[in-house]
């Protein structure tokens, strides 16, 4: 389990790490992890422009207010995970100390339910050197077994794993349903978004008298799902074949 000491407040069992020969998810603890990670994308603002409410983050000080802390930290359904390249030298990025790679972006369990069973895979932030790579892939079908194998074979036996994304953002759900996940639906005007992130909703212009101004545009949200049936239906063995690629 998780580095003993810090108290990561989720709903399940977090693990010390979620690793494969080519990437490593490590639960983020603010004074080891925020400052790296900050620097690592400092560079690629344009990463954070599909995440509803929040980034990019200039210093360390404002992921910390705007985001863990009041999001991640205070939510117990939402645990955060830094993602590193086992592949590639610190050099590309930024490096943590003890850790050989690449910081490569980060992924959470978020909207999770221990009564039901379920768990989010999201906020999923991968810099552009790691694109297109086998990192995308192996970081999330780690999330997806530790979610979905039951505890016999180390995971957390859940029944329901669900993804969801900007309705624009097409990529996201590409990626989803390469690792096994079915269309669900859209969920319309399910999200607010910030001013500054006005151009990735879904376009159409609130009511006059709307409480929160015409700055806060909507979003609409695709939903998608891998579940326990789904995965012992032939779904583990697609997402390790999609996994062991190469990219």
């Amino acid at each position: 389990m998780a580095t003993a000491g810090y108290d990561f407040n989720f709903c399940f069992p977090v693990p010390s790490t979620l690793e494969n020969d080519r990437v490593k998810l490590i639960p983020f603890e603010p004074t080891k992890h925020a400052q790296a990670f900050v620097e690592a994308a400092l560079p690629y603002p344009d990463v954070f422009r599909y995440i509803a409410a929040v980034g990019p983050y200039n210093t360390t000080e404002e992921l910390l207010s705007a985001f863990y802390h009041p999001i991640a930290q205070n939510d117990p359904g939402f645990v955060l995970f830094l993602l590193i390249d086992k592949t590639k030298p610190a050099s590309i990025t930024r490096g943590i100390d003890g850790e050989e790679g690449a910081i490569a972006g980060h992924l959470a369990y978020m909207t999770s339910s221990a009564p039901n069973l379920a768990t989010e895979i999201g906020y999923i932030i991968i810099l552009p050197p790691f694109q297109r790579t086998h990192v995308t892939s192996n970081a999330v079908g780690l999330m997806m077994h530790y979610a979905l194998d039951l505890p016999d074979r180390g995971g957390l036996g859940l029944r329901r794993v669900f993804w969801q994304a900007n309705e624009l953002n097409i990529p996201s759900r590409r990626l989803a349903e390469r690792m096994g996940f079915r269309f669900e639906g859209i969920l319309r005007w399910d999200r607010m978004l910030a001013p500054h992130k006005k151009a990735f909703g879904n376009g159409v212009e609130v009511r006059d008298g709307d409480p929160k101004g015409k700055e806060y545009a909507g979003r609409n949200t695709v939903t998608l799902s891998h579940c326990w049936d789904d995965w012992e239906d032939g779904g583990r063995d697609k997402v390790d074949a999609v996994m062991a690629r190469l990219t």
